[in-house]
């Protein structure tokens, strides 16, 4: 581990881990199931589930590491083995820009989630943008050995991609205060965003459909 990468890890990760606890939490059902796709050794999960007790939550992961916070299952990276309707909600956490094909993975969400999706990802708009977020996916990521296609979209791509899919979107913001200043003024930006969307066409969990 280099020192940027400890520099990280001890100033910059825990401050991140408080903000999106406070920001996902918020947008989140307060019962039920919730689906966590790359969700790593499911730490923000776990601190998720503590937040809002009664909910639990799953995490699927294309690599499972030895020692996880919740329980956790080996997914392709593809197909979310898990049937329709399936959680109250799903969220991704800075996990579709890692992935080739983040449509696919988005359709899958919508076809498991009964109430809403939930995204914190990157938008690469504004000066030096894509420079900046390979910078902070290598720093943040290198010793993982998680995968960098630097897969980045601009925020028309992702409103293109939620209309694509028939997901409303009911909550963008970029202002997430991720990073102490000075750093917010440098990886904050617009470079960030949580967004809640729902499913337009509303589907039963197969409990809640006629025999």
């Amino acid at each position: 581990m280099n020192v940027l990468e400890k520099i990280h890890g001890g100033y910059v990760h825990n401050r991140r881990v408080r903000v999106l606890i406070r920001k996902l939490s918020a947008l989140l059902p307060d019962r039920g199931r919730i689906l966590d796709v790359g969700c790593g050794d499911g730490l923000l999960a776990s601190l998720l589930q503590q937040d809002k007790p009664n909910t639990s939550i799953t995490g699927i992961d294309v690599m499972v590491r030895p020692a996880t916070h919740i329980p956790v299952e080996l997914f392709d990276g593809r197909s979310i083995p898990f049937a329709d309707a399936s959680f109250d909600a799903v969220i991704f956490v800075d996990v579709l820009h890692h992935t080739d094909a983040p449509m696919i993975l988005l359709r899958e969400a919508a076809r498991v989630a009964r109430k809403a999706v939930v995204i914190k990802d990157h938008t690469k708009n504004g000066i030096a943008a894509d420079t900046t977020l390979r910078f902070m996916d290598r720093i943040g990521n290198r010793r993982y050995n998680v995968p960098l296609p630097h897969n980045y979209w601009s925020r028309q791509r992702w409103l293109d991609a939620f209309e694509e899919l028939n997901l409303r979107m009911d909550i963008w913001t970029s202002d997430l205060g991720l990073y102490p200043f000075p750093l917010d003024y440098f990886f904050g930006r617009s470079l960030h965003f949580i967004s809640r969307l729902t499913l337009r066409d509303h589907k039963a969990a197969p409990a809640d459909r006629p025999a």
